[in-house]
């Protein structure tokens, strides 16, 4: 299983990461991808990938959280340093409007940039999407060209909005934890977003699946959600295990066994 959205790199865990990575390796994590929030933790990324060579992916991006009236220089830092360090994907990026709604239009103006910025180097994004839905399908109908390939990370929207999504694109579907919550209704998309584009997810260290919510989460979890999807969808457990893993791969062009 491929654990296509982790902040392993982050200081919840710089007490124990090798730890957790050994947990990971047992519980049938093959691989794990990792997006930043801001310029700051550029370094621990990519110290994290460094230091479990083929393990980890990175993707690199400002995050909607982090726009605010200084966003042109932050982008203007941010942009070489996807040169330099080869990131799978430019994320997590979008909307967020869901704390404070003051920087709306900076944050569209940002995604917008950072979808060109998929464009100019041909790697996906991966779309953080809080109460902004709107807000980012409006940026990707002005877009002006084709849209880059992407994944919408931690979809909690509505199967109509899934319909939504899928009229600007073929996109994927990120699920974790959120889906095994006993009030969550994200178990309703996935018959509608079907097996060939879902992907598995943790968000570690937040949104840890029952029976560990409330606990830190890490990628040792994956298996939780991915036993949930194969009984709610009535198929095998391996059959999610592999498509979801090929969808990774494909998406993030990634180089693994």
């Amino acid at each position: 299983m491929i654990d296509s959205h982790s902040h392993i790199y982050c200081r919840e865990f710089n007490d124990d990461r090798d730890q957790v990575i050994a947990r990971a390796c047992e519980a049938g994590v093959r691989h794990i991808i990792m997006p930043n929030e801001n310029l700051e933790s550029v370094q621990y990324v990519v110290a994290a990938r460094d230091a479990y060579p083929g393990y980890m992916s990175i993707a690199l991006g400002l995050h909607p959280e982090d726009v605010d009236g200084d966003f042109e220089s932050q982008l203007a830092a941010m942009r070489p340093l996807l040169d330099e360090y080869n990131p799978v994907a430019v994320g997590e990026i979008g909307i967020d409007l869901y704390w404070d709604a003051t920087w709306r239009e900076q944050q569209m103006q940002v995604l917008d940039t950072q979808l060109h910025w998929c464009k100019e180097l041909d790697i996906p994004f991966i779309i953080h999407c809080r109460n902004a839905l709107d807000e980012i399908l409006s940026v990707m109908d002005n877009f002006g060209e084709p849209l880059p390939r992407g994944v919408f990370h931690s979809f909690t929207g509505t199967p109509q909005e899934v319909e939504k999504v899928r009229e600007r694109g073929d996109f994927y579907f990120g699920v974790n934890g959120i889906v095994t919550f006993k009030k969550s209704d994200v178990k309703d998309i996935l018959p509608v977003v079907g097996l060939d584009r879902l992907l598995l997810e943790t968000d570690s260290p937040y949104l840890a699946p029952v029976p560990n919510r409330g606990k830190r989460n890490e990628s040792a979890n994956i298996p939780y959600i991915c036993s949930f999807i194969a009984n709610y969808l009535g198929v095998d457990l391996d059959e999610v295990s592999q498509v979801t893993d090929r969808n990774a791969i494909e998406l993030f062009k990634l180089a693994i066994e």
